[in-house]
């Protein structure tokens, strides 16, 4: 008989691999980096969570903030991905409420730490970067540039400019406290409608040259 590695859990087949593997691992990063917060989490933890080995969880990560990473990023593309509607100004607002229910949440609770440790990690603010914030912005850029095709925006924009003109309040509010900082959809619907229609006030018509 096969005698356990000191680092197996009873219970639970270690060699296993696959897609049922990878899910339990993220489960268990979510679900202790909600309970503990990120500083708590360990992969011996989440080892002892699932019942998968530490070299097994080591062969596939190279540390905790790795797991926390890939967690953070199939939660979030399966529950807000970027929405493509008819105008910009729609996709941006359907985009953007889902983001915001999800950030209401475990996500926003994992983002906060994971973004902060991310100015200190060079590794981990380059996965941040390339497999997170650039492949879901080049989608919003090509949203800008249709909008400036069909004439809804005016030609000549800046699609990083007008990116970071909506999402720069979102993540103030994430990531700064402050009262009445919830992003609800209410602050959503006024931030899409700010940026769109401008701050400065319309003129009116002067009646006497009419």
């Amino acid at each position: 008989m096969k005698k356990k590695r000191a680092d197996e859990a009873p219970g639970k087949d270690v060699q296993q691999r696959g897609p049922e593997t990878t899910q339990a691992i993220l489960r268990a990063a979510l679900e202790l980096g909600e309970e503990l917060g990120f500083d708590g989490l360990t992969i011996e933890g989440i080892a002892a969570r699932t019942g998968i080995a530490k070299t097994t969880i080591y062969r596939r990560w190279p540390n905790v903030g790795a797991i926390v990473m890939d967690a953070f990023l199939a939660d979030v593309t399966r529950l807000a991905p970027i929405q493509t509607r008819a105008t910009a100004r729609e996709s941006f607002t359907a985009s953007m409420r889902l983001l915001a229910k999800a950030y209401r949440g475990r996500l926003g609770k994992i983002l906060r730490p994971l973004l902060g440790r991310a100015q200190a990690d060079e590794n981990l603010r380059e996965a941040v970067r390339t497999r997170w914030v650039e492949p879901r912005r080049e989608v919003a850029r090509e949203i800008v540039r249709r909008a400036m095709q069909s004439g809804e925006l005016r030609a000549g924009l800046d699609p990083d400019v007008v990116l970071d003109a909506l999402y720069g309040p979102f993540y103030h509010r994430l990531l700064v406290p402050y009262k009445n900082g919830v992003i609800s959809d209410a602050f959503i619907d006024a931030l899409v409608d700010t940026v769109f229609d401008g701050l400065v006030k319309a003129e009116q018509s002067n009646p006497l040259e009419s």
